[in-house]
């Protein structure tokens, strides 16, 4: 069975988010895809006050929808702690037997060799990663960090065939924060967040308070 795995933050998880999974699905016929809300990312700090219980189900209505082979993980959550890429492929490894196809961001993928354990992660999964950026001098990186990981690490690297979608969860955060302090942004936020996410931002008032950036 050819398993997906798409993990992150998802805070919020946003319309980029959705399209990047609905591709992902269908490019390489995966029978399978596990959404995975991280518990503590790693590799950045957020202090947007949102729980990762809240991130967990915004990830639902926004994800659950797009196919019957989408199932929303808590495995990290769960496991608390830092979420270790590491750990999450071995769980699959381990558990489902499966070298699972791993979905990333570019700004995630530019970076893996210096995520906990990157030689267990090129070695047990297939790397996809998608474009978040359309520029000559990002290409020039990727091809680059390509280039290193195949001959480094022997990894199996793919992109994701979809055109670059410039959406940015700081931003939408920021937008929202904004929203409720009487900004216009409504048209920008019914583009970007599904609206079953953002029905849920409402009604639990999140990311009124607290910091809107990732550092």
């Amino acid at each position: 069975m050819k398993t997906g795995i798409y993990g992150g933050t998802f805070d919020p998880p946003h319309t980029g988010h959705v399209k990047a999974l609905e591709k992902f699905i269908s490019q390489f016929s995966l029978d399978k895809v596990y959404v995975i809300p991280s518990y503590i990312p790693p590799h950045k700090t957020v202090k947007s006050g949102v729980l990762p219980n809240q991130r967990f189900e915004m990830a639902k209505l926004a994800f659950l929808g797009v196919s019957e082979k989408v199932e929303i993980s808590d495995i990290e959550i769960n496991r608390k702690g830092k979420s270790y890429t590491s750990d999450t492929v071995a769980f699959f490894n381990q558990n489902l037997k499966t070298k699972p196809y791993l979905l990333c961001g570019t700004d995630m993928f530019l970076t893996l060799d210096t995520w906990h354990e990157p030689e267990y992660i090129f070695r047990n999964s297939v790397i996809v990663y998608v474009r978040r950026e359309n520029d000559p001098e990002s290409t020039k990186l990727i091809e680059k960090k390509t280039n290193d990981y195949e001959n480094k690490y022997g990894a199996l690297i793919y992109r994701l065939d979809m055109d670059a979608t410039e959406i940015s969860s700081t931003d939408i955060r920021k937008a929202i924060n904004g929203y409720y302090r009487g900004e216009k942004r409504s048209s920008y936020l019914r583009e970007c967040v599904p609206e079953k996410v953002m029905e849920f931002i409402m009604e639990n008032n999140l990311y009124k308070n607290g910091d809107t950036n990732d550092r």
